[in-house]
C-alpha cells in the first residue's frame, strides 16, 4: 500500500480556523486543512510555510504540533502531521487549480462541515483544545 507523509496547517484566527475544500481528485468537494506533502529532506515545519506559500500564497509562523493522524484511507496510508498556525498577514490569494474554496469557520460549527476521514481526528483534537 502507498504510503504519504504530510502536514496540515490549522490557521487559527480568533474563534476560527481556516479549512479548504478539494477542487480536484477522488476526494473533490471535501473539506480538509490546508497542507500537502512533505518533500526531500524539509522539515515538517519547512513543508508547511512551503505549501501554504504555494497554495494560499501566504506567509505563515508555524505553532504547536497539535496531533499527528495516521489513518489508512482504501487505496493509501496516511502520516498527517498538524500544526498550530497563524497567519502573518491578513490577506491570502488561493491557488484555484488546488482549491475550490478556503473559508473561516468558527470552531463550535467545524462538526458541521464534510471533511475527509482523516481530518475529523484533527477536528477532535482542535475542539479538545479549544473548548478549555
Amino acid at each position: 500500500m502507498k504510503s504519504y507523509n504530510v502536514v496540515a496547517a490549522l490557521i487559527v484566527k480568533g474563534n476560527s480556523v481556516l479549512v479548504s475544500q478539494r477542487g480536484y481528485g477522488e476526494f473533490k468537494d471535501k473539506w480538509e486543512f490546508p497542507g500537502g506533502k512533505i518533500e526531500g529532506n524539509e522539515t515538517e515545519q519547512e513543508a508547511l510555510v512551503r505549501e501554504i506559500k504555494e497554495e494560499l500564497r501566504a506567509d505563515i509562523e508555524v505553532g504547536e504540533h497539535l496531533i499527528t493522524v495516521h489513518y489508512d484511507y482504501p487505496n493509501f496510508h496516511l502520516d498527517m502531521h498538524c500544526y498550530i498556525c497563524k497567519l502573518l498577514s491578513e490577506e491570502f490569494h488561493p491557488d484555484e487549480s488546488v482549491e475550490e474554496a478556503n473559508i473561516f469557520v468558527e470552531l463550535d460549527k467545524l462538526s458541521e462541515i464534510d471533511f475527509l476521514p482523516a481530518d475529523i481526528e484533527v477536528v477532535n483534537a482542535l475542539l479538545q483544545k479549544f473548548s478549555r
